[in-house]
């Protein structure tokens, strides 16, 4: 930590600290529990061999979504990579409005999802990631970074295995692998980063951990949507558990944004 941080930013690096020691959600373990008879059904609707497709198409219908306009305007700069050296109060104020919005734009759609029961869930699943790979690159947006590469876009990806672990494991996991892809994504130029990462990952440790994301989302929402197959009363525990899970995607973006931006303006330590 080279550079002196300032009170608001101090408190912020307790925060992220807090935030990576904190184990996932119990609602999405506690419903599991309470709607184990339902969850085969879900099961059945949301194939693990499916979420490769959706995931790929929700990513970058997500990254098209993140309208940049709205967040220049709104931070004052001409180029989004303004933002990554501005002000850290500033753009979590950004991440915020993103963050809130999204969480109602979720409750929404997963009340009209839910509401026919089970026929719902194959059209809220593919919705939802979409809603929430939008808010994790638009949260991005707010502290200065584009996805607009192979390397960045896996970044938004491992943010959204980090907001849907199951276990403390797999979010210990999935920070261990963002801190990799920001090593690669800061020491290396374009070309270079793309020989790096190969060697790093390699196409079949990429495959593999598609596959492993796949699986964690698959069982992260099997536990969440349960009880959504009840019709009528399953589109307010839709509402509900589409706004959860946007709050933890919302939160996890933020926390890893701000480690990322404290880091790239030597205010951040490896060791923390």
């Amino acid at each position: 930590m080279n550079q002196k941080c300032s009170d608001y930013e101090s408190e912020q690096i307790k925060a992220i600290v807090e935030w990576k020691q904190k184990a996932p959600s119990v609602v999405a373990q506690g419903l599991g529990k309470l709607a184990a008879p339902l969850t085969w059904v879900t099961k059945k609707v949301l194939p693990e061999s499916a979420m490769k497709a959706v995931l790929n198409s929700a990513n970058s219908a997500g990254e098209l979504l993140a309208d940049e306009s709205d967040i220049c305007r709104d931070g004052n700069v001409r180029d989004i990579s303004e933002l990554r050296h501005k002000d850290l109060r500033l753009s979590d104020q950004l991440a915020d409005n993103v963050h809130n919005w999204a969480i109602g734009a979720a409750a929404v759609e997963g009340g009209v999802a839910g509401a026919v029961g089970i026929l719902g869930i194959a059209a809220d699943i593919p919705a939802i990631l979409t809603l929430a790979l939008r808010t994790i690159h638009k949260i991005g947006l707010c502290y200065g970074y584009r996805a607009n590469n192979k390397q960045e876009k896996d970044f938004v990806l491992e943010i959204l295995s980090a907001a849907g672990s199951n276990s403390q494991a797999e979010k210990n996991e999935a920070l261990v692998t963002l801190k990799m892809l920001q090593v690669v994504i800061e020491k290396q130029t374009w070309k270079a980063m793309e020989q790096k990462a190969a060697q790093a990952l390699g196409k079949e440790a990429a495959v593999i951990a598609i596959k492993n994301l796949c699986k964690q989302l698959g069982i992260n929402f099997t536990k969440r949507k349960a009880l959504q197959a009840i019709p009528i009363v399953g589109g307010g525990i839709a509402a509900a558990v589409n706004a959860d899970f946007i709050r933890d995607v919302g939160y996890a973006s933020i926390r890893i944004y701000q480690q990322r931006w404290l880091r790239d303006n030597e205010k951040w330590v490896d060791s923390i």
